[in-house]
């Protein structure tokens, strides 16, 4: 059995590849973003909440990462219509990454307060300091690097699992490949050629991590 490569046309459609990993991008990017804002209010309604606010919060937790993505994203782009509620594919997706993602952020967010000693807790409140007052000058600054490379690992499951959102015809990096592979017949060719550009993306931001970590807690770890 023999198989001619002819990357000829999955070349000349280069410019359609790039607009939908620029999407894939800004997607992942924004979704990230807001999820971890959605996330720090999360755990902080987790760990210092009502018992009624805590209890939703955990429900919203295990549904979420008790339920498949693909799911998740069909429920969105098609039952929140029956609400009279318009979606196009592009914002579906962004909602559906940023509920699924704020879901797993806000435990990265808990373990690393969590990971704050409970001495500097007990000397903010000898100091007269209010509990959310703490929570932003003194723990978060110190969660944070526990934070980060958990964070930086979500980035790239969420970046890979943006995938999904071409189910509903988000023209994504996926969404643009099943296009090209469906009118050029070089499937094979088309999504070889998707699978290296997320690999290089997943590469590039790896790299691009490691450096921040580098530079911004390399010197604490000198001491």
């Amino acid at each position: 059995m023999s198989y001619h490569f002819q990357f000829h046309e999955i070349w000349a459609a280069r410019g359609e590849f790039a607009v939908g990993a620029l999407l894939t991008l800004e997607l992942s990017i924004i979704a990230t973003l807001v999820s971890l804002l959605f996330a720090i209010v999360g755990a902080y309604g987790r760990m210092y909440g009502p018992k009624w606010l805590r209890a939703i919060i955990i429900a919203y937790i295990e549904i979420i990462r008790n339920t498949p993505f693909l799911v998740q994203i069909f429920f969105i782009y098609f039952g929140i219509p029956m609400l009279n509620i318009r979606l196009d594919p592009n914002e579906a997706a962004v909602l559906a990454m940023v509920l699924n993602g704020t879901a797993y952020t806000i435990e990265i967010v808990r373990a690393g307060i969590e990971n704050v000693g409970t001495g500097q807790l007990e000397a903010a409140r000898a100091l007269g300091l209010r509990r959310l007052d703490t929570f932003r000058y003194i723990v978060m600054p110190q969660a944070l690097r526990v934070m980060l490379p958990p964070l930086e690992a979500q980035f790239i499951i969420l970046l890979l699992a943006s995938s999904v959102v071409s189910a509903v015809s988000a023209n994504e990096l996926t969404g643009v490949t099943n296009f090209i592979a469906s009118t050029t017949y070089r499937s094979f060719e088309a999504y070889i050629t998707a699978a290296g550009i997320y690999l290089a993306m997943s590469l590039l931001f790896n790299f691009g991590f490691a450096m921040v970590n580098r530079l911004a807690f390399g010197r604490l770890d000198q001491r």
